[in-house]
């Protein structure tokens, strides 16, 4: 037997606040149950669950998620989650349209934003 995993947590100072973000960012909804002041949020159908802790971030993650858009180019996804509230961390654009995006959320945990697929098949 193996396992499968349940939910990626993520620690942070509030959870529903946080959640939010990822819910917009995402186009998924917080579970109907959550509640601002909780302790603890979830965004099922993206297997995040965002828990309240009393450390605030203080290093780089050791691990990160990478969006891909769906809908849109990297760049426009670049510029829809920095109107959401996320901040540029690193640009690894290139000149020839290859490359990646770095943000921060609200609470500076790093996440990337790669190409579409259309992109990518354009490139190929």
């Amino acid at each position: 037997m193996t396992s499968a995993i349940r939910h990626t947590t993520i620690d942070c100072a509030d959870a529903y606040a946080l959640a939010t973000f990822w819910s917009q960012v995402l186009g998924q909804p917080l579970h109907e149950d959550d509640q601002p002041g909780d302790e603890e949020a979830l965004i099922e159908g993206a297997g995040l669950l965002f828990v309240t802790v009393p450390e605030r971030k203080t290093v780089k993650n050791r691990v990160h998620v990478d969006l891909q858009p769906q809908d849109r180019t990297r760049d426009e996804e670049v510029d829809r989650l920095l109107a959401l509230g996320a901040t540029l961390f690193s640009d690894q654009r290139r000149p020839d349209g290859t490359g990646w995006v770095t943000l921060a959320d609200p609470e500076g945990n790093e996440f990337c934003v790669e190409r579409s697929a259309g992109e990518r098949e354009g490139a190929a």
